[in-house]
């Protein structure tokens, strides 16, 4: 009877529990729009990979270039000034793609600088959203646009606008 008793005893308690829990969500991408350094250095990143693009465009144009000059002259030319060029036009290519690569790849120039602007970015706004967990005693903040799937979410729960608030920014009001 002891066993009885108590077994209930802790499946109340563990029920109970579950529900004295507090849960909010945030809407990432809202509070984003809405800080003006976030917009700056999506333009700054916009900018630098069209400028990056343009550079790798013309590697390939001149490679292109080469070899179209290589087809149009390869009647006249020698077995050995046909591997040379051959050669060179491979060479080239394989350059043009090791910088694409270089710049655009997951480990490449781009990446890093995206990283280096945004990381700072995410890092107040992850202060915010914790700092706003622990003014309303709240156990857990779901991002609304991450991975984790949420089918519906009472706009109450919604902390989104007093992350911005505690970010200094005025809700309501985009960022441009």
């Amino acid at each position: 009877m002891k066993k009885i008793i108590l077994s209930i005893c802790f499946t109340f308690i563990a029920f109970t529990a579950a529900f004295a829990q507090r849960f909010a969500y945030v809407d990432s991408d809202y509070i984003l729009k809405h800080m003006p350094e976030y917009a700056s250095s999506q333009k700054q990143l916009a900018s630098l990979s069209q400028q990056w693009q343009k550079d790798v465009d013309a590697r390939f144009q001149e490679i292109d270039r080469l070899y179209k000059a290589y087809q149009a002259d390869q009647v006249l030319m020698t077995a050995d000034m046909r591997k040379r060029r051959e050669t060179e036009i491979v060479d080239k290519e394989k350059a043009a793609k090791d910088y694409q690569r270089q710049i655009f790849g997951p480990e490449g120039d781009l990446a890093k600088r995206s990283n280096a602007l945004i990381k700072p970015i995410q890092e107040k706004v992850s202060k915010a959203v914790q700092a706003v967990a622990e003014s309303e005693n709240l156990d857990m903040i779901f991002d609304k646009n991450s991975e984790v799937i949420m089918l519906y979410a009472n706009p109450r729960y919604d902390k989104s606008s007093e992350v911005i608030t505690r970010l200094g920014l005025k809700p309501g009001v985009l960022a441009k």
